[in-house]
């Protein structure tokens, strides 16, 4: 059985000023649900005990997975052209609730 080959398809995606600027995160907090993943993203000052959230992304498990995946791709990628990435030292998660 021949298998039929999917059409190339073009998307356009748009980018605004705002947020091609980006923002700068040094933790990450990441629950779920049975139908989503939600990734906090967070800057923390150094020696601080207090955080701020500067982005929030919920996405479906699925696409989680892919992200996950393409985020492995690109380290592996990154680590062949400048060596390896240490992982530092696990940050325990938050405990309370963001104010």
């Amino acid at each position: 059985m021949e298998e039929k080959k999917k059409p190339d398809v073009n998307v356009e995606i748009q980018l605004d000023e705002e947020v091609a600027q980006g923002v700068y995160a040094n933790l990450a907090v990441v629950n779920h649900s049975e139908t989503e993943f939600v990734l906090d993203f967070v800057f923390m000052q150094p020696q601080a005990v207090r955080g701020k959230v500067r982005s929030r992304v919920i996405t479906s498990p699925q696409h989680y997975k892919r992200l996950l995946l393409a985020m492995e791709e690109n380290l592996r990628k990154y680590e062949q052209t400048f060596g390896a990435v240490p992982a530092g030292p696990v940050v325990p998660a938050p405990i309370g609730s963001y104010n």
